[in-house]
């Protein structure tokens, strides 16, 4: 899908499904495939990126079978030596999938997609050395190559916490296959900290009790083998937030399917709504947003980094001058997520003000224009979103990224009534 245009003045109503979580799914499709016995994993997430991991833990031997609606997945017996595994675009894939090609003998090669390429490794390849796996990259970007002997030594590693928090879960997934005790330690402070829980809550569903300190910077998980496990993903907060924010900037949208309970770190935007005076309703298995005069807001996004983009298009639709914060890793998504953003923004007529690792944004006045995701999935969803609101008809580029993570968003968007 190329470029598609969104109509100003759009009134989404109705109710759809979440899509299930990706990290979640990630995680599940992972731990089964090293699990000692089949797992069953329903209502898996299917897009680009989960199914990179899918071919990956095939190539490492992993037997997958897909019926309708699941996805039954075992270890398959011996792994096959070391290969070359492509990752596409999914940086998810190829943190957590680089610490496990340390149990497979012989090297393997982890690649990807041109943006892949682009995002840093070079912190876990450090930690993994020292947990006495021979692991190299490429200046601290991919291709990573693992050269596995069959097994993890474990021990104790270092790591950053503010670069990415898929380093430590990384790190922990791998370490109940270590010969002895693994203890991690975080040098700084741990961001997206939720996103840690949520390996910690999946290891847990597969029979792993890892142990946190209390401000999540010294992790242990003992020596013990994954048990197989049955499990259901819940859908995906991440994938909710534009749906809901369409709602309260213009419409009336309930998205079901969705744990008010849930450990995600995108649950967070719910707790931004709330507090730009959005009307919301939330209870049983969703949320519910309906068109608001919303204010403006000052928030912290150092632990949803992913929330960045629909945050920052409902704050140029809220009254006053909101303050984004805790932006410093957004360069390392999928795109330049702060450069992108503030050009479409600024494309829309919107006031933008950016003052170290500070955003500051005067919602009002927006116009359609012609926008580029850059090939960001959640760019392009939150753009979708905000055109409604805006004055005159919006054209996204490059359209066909939402599949990344959410393949049917346009289709849902349809279901709401906004026309393309």
């Amino acid at each position: 899908m190329g470029r598609l245009t969104v109509p100003g003045g759009a009134e989404p109503r109705g109710t759809v499904r979440a899509p299930p979580s990706k990290s979640a799914t990630h995680r599940h499709l992972i731990l089964g495939a090293l699990s000692e016995g089949a797992s069953t994993i329903r209502r898996p997430l299917i897009c680009d990126d989960t199914e990179a991991t899918l071919e990956s833990l095939a190539r490492m031997g992993a037997e997958a079978q897909r019926t309708r609606g699941a996805i039954r997945i075992a270890a398959g017996g011996d792994p096959p030596p070391g290969g070359d595994l492509d990752c596409r675009e999914s940086g998810t894939t190829l943190r957590l999938l680089t610490p496990v090609c340390g149990t497979i003998v012989g090297p393997t090669t982890l690649t990807g997609g041109p943006s892949l390429s682009r995002r840093p490794v070079g912190l876990l390849i450090d930690a993994l050395r020292q947990l006495h796996v021979d692991a190299e990259s490429a200046g601290g970007y991919p291709p990573v190559t693992v050269r596995g002997e069959g097994r993890v030594p474990g021990g104790s590693a270092t790591v950053r916490g503010d670069v990415s928090s898929q380093f430590v879960s990384a790190l922990l997934m791998v370490a109940p296959l270590a010969e002895r005790k693994t203890e991690i330690e975080v040098t700084t402070p741990l961001e997206s900290k939720p996103y840690v829980r949520m390996t910690m809550d999946a290891m847990r569903l597969h029979g792993v009790e890892a142990q946190a300190s209390a401000d999540m910077g010294r992790f242990t998980a003992p020596p013990a083998g994954y048990r197989p496990a049955d499990v259901e993903v819940e859908g995906d907060w991440s994938s909710a937030a534009p749906l809901l924010a369409a709602g309260a900037l213009g419409g009336d949208v309930e998205v079901k399917g969705l744990n008010p309970q849930s450990s995600q770190a995108d649950r967070a935007i719910l707790g931004v709504l709330e507090d730009m005076g959005a009307e919301l309703r939330v209870g049983g298995d969703g949320a519910r947003a309906a068109e608001s005069s919303l204010s403006a807001t000052s928030v912290d996004l150092s632990d949803c980094p992913d929330l960045f983009p629909i945050v920052s298009a409902l704050a140029t639709a809220a009254r006053g001058v909101s303050s984004l914060s805790g932006l410093r890793r957004l360069k390392l998504k999928e795109s330049d997520r702060l450069q992108a953003m503030m050009q479409g923004l600024g494309r829309m007529g919107a006031d933008l003000r950016l003052e170290g690792e500070r955003l500051l944004i005067r919602g009002g006045g927006l116009k359609g224009a012609e926008v580029d995701p850059q090939g960001d999935h959640r760019i392009a969803m939150a753009f979708a979103a905000l055109a409604t609101v805006a004055e005159g008809p919006t054209v996204i580029r490059d359209a066909g990224c939402v599949s990344k993570s959410y393949p049917g968003f346009w289709e849902d968007m349809a279901k709401l009534g906004v026309g393309t």
